[in-house]
């Protein structure tokens, strides 16, 4: 009895947590949901200036998502950083992770913002539809 109820317990740990990972991208300009799956598929299928002015939403507000992150990110990297006491302290330094973790939200953003204008000049009526 014990052991039918751990496995089923388990098993539905299981299921939330695998739902939970395949969780759906927001925009939170538009309120748009996308799982990544959803998005390569608009992504190669699109072929109208609304779907691409969908496209290029999305990812203006995952941009801004990510500039609002790095900035969190860069306030406790300059916090950190002033922290640095001894050079006998532990690498990475908590001030190199903040970094770490800056850079990589603006890269995001900058490749959101690439994605961004790429779609947006695909919206507009003048534009080729097969621009890359």
């Amino acid at each position: 009895m014990k052991r039918s109820l751990f496995a089923a317990s388990l098993l539905s740990l299981a299921l939330a947590s695998v739902g939970i990972a395949q969780g759906a991208a927001s925009s939170p300009e538009t309120g748009a949901q996308y799982t990544q799956a959803q998005l390569k598929q608009l992504a190669l299928t699109a072929h109208a200036p609304e779907q691409y002015r969908a496209l290029a939403s999305y990812y203006g507000g995952q941009r801004e998502s990510y500039l609002q992150q790095a900035a969190k990110a860069k306030k406790e990297w300059a916090q950190l950083s002033q922290n640095v006491t001894s050079h006998a302290s532990k690498y990475p330094l908590p001030a190199d992770s903040a970094r770490n973790l800056y850079e990589s939200y603006m890269s995001k953003a900058s490749k959101a913002e690439t994605l961004e204008a790429k779609y947006t000049q695909m919206a507009t009526p003048d534009a080729p539809v097969n621009a890359q």
